[in-house]
């Protein structure tokens, strides 16, 4: 099994990034490589994460990470991480690519 991040993905730790090294960097770079890893787990487990229930899709699901939302799809021996945010959020069309 192969991970893939979306530039959307990246761009979304990215800026979580950000705004938490507005209080603490350390802590900032900390969190983002936690987020990472959590999203490497999947080579192992591919379907351990639910299906997004937004779009009741078998090939699209989400790990949950603290209080963050890893959405991904998996695509053949793929899983591709398609964005990453806040779980008080519901999934839009517009933040993902391509689905």
């Amino acid at each position: 099994m192969q991970i893939v991040w979306t530039q959307e993905a990246l761009e979304k730790l990215a800026e979580m990034q950000e705004y938490i090294s507005k209080d603490n960097l350390k802590r900032a770079i900390t969190f983002t490589k936690f987020l990472i890893e959590q999203g490497e787990t999947l080579i192992d487990h591919p379907e351990m994460g639910r299906v997004v229930p937004e779009i009741g899709n078998e090939s699209i699901r989400e790990l949950i990470v603290k209080k963050y939302r890893i959405i991904y799809r998996l695509s053949g021996k793929r899983v591709e991480i398609l964005t990453v945010f806040e779980v008080h959020r519901l999934l839009r069309f517009e933040d993902i690519d391509n689905l």
